[in-house]
């Protein structure tokens, strides 16, 4: 996905997101948008993603890939089959993020449930997140997602990480910020480089 404020193309979400704007905002967007996203003639064009309609949707979707690089559970597009089978021996409640292949979708979240794996697509719809089925939206993926793991139902309890292993870093962001709060956390008397690693992911998950 994004990577230090740059999209490298294994995914299939950020390959082609700006050759599908509308012209005139593309021509707009065209000195700020991550040179991967530029419409190299290399890159493939066949993508199931539909028109960006406004520059605020699509600076949403950038930043949503930038911290789906971030949060260290996403997977990409793996299939249906492939992610239920990686939850199928985890606990209740593990999930994980990968590319949607529904039209109109970028994003599903696998979970495994009671009565075994399950996928639910993420909905995309006037800049917020839902999920298929349901009215509660949210700003960001990830508000979304924290959400529903501090639901008393429990739908969502733990990510199903690529690595189990978190760096002592990433662990200390995710008390920093469940100490602070992400809303304060510019006014957290740390370096500028530090508060910019604090940013880059300011979730408790």
């Amino acid at each position: 996905m994004v990577a230090h404020s740059s999209v490298t193309p294994e995914n299939g979400i950020a390959t082609g997101l700006r050759c599908r704007l509308e012209p005139p905002l593309r021509d707009a967007l065209q000195a700020r948008v991550p040179h991967a996203l530029g419409c190299a003639s290399a890159a493939p064009r066949d993508t199931h993603f539909h028109t960006f309609r406004s520059q605020a949707d699509f600076s949403t979707i950038i930043r949503t890939s930038a911290l789906l690089d971030e949060c260290g559970f996403y997977w990409g597009p793996l299939s249906v089959n492939a992610a239920h089978e990686k939850l199928k021996g985890e606990p209740l409640g593990t999930f994980l993020i990968r590319d949607s292949r529904q039209k109109n979708c970028f994003f599903t979240i696998s979970v495994k449930t009671a009565t075994g794996p399950t996928s639910i697509r993420v909905v995309f719809q006037a800049g917020r997140f839902s999920l298929d089925g349901s009215k509660e939206v949210f700003d960001c993926l990830f508000q979304l997602l924290e959400h529903y793991v501090s639901s008393p139902r429990k739908a969502l309890v733990a990510p199903l990480r690529k690595e189990r292993m978190r760096s002592l870093q990433e662990l200390c962001r995710k008390n920093i910020v469940a100490t602070y709060g992400r809303e304060n956390l510019r006014r957290i008397p740390l370096n500028p480089v530090l508060k910019d690693y604090l940013e880059s992911f300011p979730f408790k998950l």
